[in-house]
């Protein structure tokens, strides 16, 4: 992402209210996910697959209090690092977001920037709602992270169908008989986050 400016550093509620705004105008998909768990795996400990690369793709929806926003995404991840693009349904560019373990940092298309510790504060001030992009990483993969206890359901057919880890519930929803989810339904108290996942091999939505 070379072509992104390095641009100034502007003041933090100006900017972060615009990206909000911004946001709040896009349209939120409807989505659910149901599942009849046969199998509960309680773990203290994760076994997790190898953390690998991975390009996603799709549309987000959240909610937290009176705070609302949807946008598409477009995610890549590696061990230690993550960016994520977001835009509107038209492909407009909104902001693109990058973090590691030095710490997160938010551009606007109009060259600001916004930098915070973690994804939870820089999501949360800059979209109104905090989005745990550590765990999703894992998540999205229906896996649970191996950092610290989790318990799993399955559906009948083995594949993941409710997470908890980390006070958080996740739902997932699949097509028909496919392997990989392709709607996600994150709940905390107070706050519900959606993922519509595009297809793999659809554009640059495909998992390496």
């Amino acid at each position: 992402m070379s072509d992104w400016p390095a641009p100034p550093i502007r003041g933090g509620t100006g900017l972060l209210d615009g990206t909000r705004r911004a946001l709040v105008l896009l349209g939120t998909a409807a989505l659910c996910a149901c599942a009849a768990p046969s199998r509960v795996d309680v773990a203290a400990e994760a076994v997790a697959p190898a953390d690998v690369p991975f390009d996603v793709s799709g549309r987000l929806s959240a909610r937290h209090g009176e705070n609302a926003v949807a946008a598409s995404f477009r995610w890549s991840h590696a061990p230690g690092t993550d960016e994520l693009l977001l835009s509107t349904p038209f492909g407009q560019a909104l902001a693109r977001l990058t973090g590691s373990a030095g710490g997160v940092v938010l551009e606007l298309a109009d060259g600001a920037v916004a930098r915070a510790g973690d994804w939870e504060t820089l999501t949360r001030d800059a979209l109104g709602v905090p989005v745990p992009v550590h765990g999703l990483a894992w998540w999205v993969r229906a896996a649970p992270h191996p950092a610290s206890a989790h318990v799993l359901e399955r559906d009948a057919a083995g594949r993941a169908a409710v997470l908890r880890q980390d006070g958080w519930e996740v739902v997932y929803g699949y097509r028909n008989d496919g392997p990989r989810p392709v709607r996600l339904v994150l709940a905390y108290p107070g706050i519900e986050i959606r993922l519509a996942l595009d297809a793999p091999g659809n554009e640059s939505g495909a998992t390496r």
